[in-house]
This record gives structure tokens, sequence and C-alpha cells, in this order.
């Protein structure tokens, strides 16, 4: 199995729409992925390390798929749209990475 992170770095000034993207983005994302989306979770950052810091991140998700295979079959056709609709929550680049899971 695998996960998708996608992650938005804390950027003071920056526009973050969570409810957009929670009740929003993400459904799309997952409808137009079908089956080739197990699963995702949505996270909002609340604090760093430090007391009183900043959350590296504002908000992530991670989607879960069988294999990197299947998530880019799921993701390719959908990329266009799906990219084209950050601009309706963002303007924060987002930071994305591929994992293996190990332990579930």
């Amino acid at each position: 199995m695998i996960k998708v992170s996608v992650m938005y770095p804390y950027t003071s000034g920056a526009r973050f729409d969570h409810e957009y993207y929670r009740d929003k983005h993400m459904p799309m994302v997952k409808r137009l992925m079908g089956d080739s989306c197990l699963n995702y979770t949505v996270d909002k950052g609340l604090s760093g390390g430090a007391p009183d810091s900043p959350a590296p991140y504002v908000a992530m998700c991670h989607i879960f798929s069988e294999s990197l295979e299947a998530f880019q079959t799921g993701f390719g056709p959908h990329a266009k749209e799906i990219l084209a609709d950050i601009a309706n929550y963002t303007d924060i680049t987002p930071v994305r990475q591929i994992s293996e899971v190990v332990v579930g």
C-alpha cells in the first residue's frame, strides 16, 4: 500500500480555506479517483513543537492506494481538474510525497 501526502507549508499571510478543502476538494478527488483512492485523511495544523509556534503545515491530506500504479491510474486522467481546483482554497504551493506504508 502507498500513501500520497500533500502538505501545505505554513506561510505568514497565506490563504487556506479548510472548509472548502474538507467539504469540496477532497470529496471531489475521491469521486474522480474512484476505487484507486481506498481512503483519505485530512489534517489541520494546530501547533509546532515549541509552545506558541505555528504548525509547520497548515493542512495535509493523505491518500491511500493499493500501489503507485493504481494511484497514477486513478489520478492521472483527472490531474488537470484536481490541480486547477487548488486556487479555490489556497495560494500555498503544496509539497507532495509518496510513501510506502510499512505499518498500518
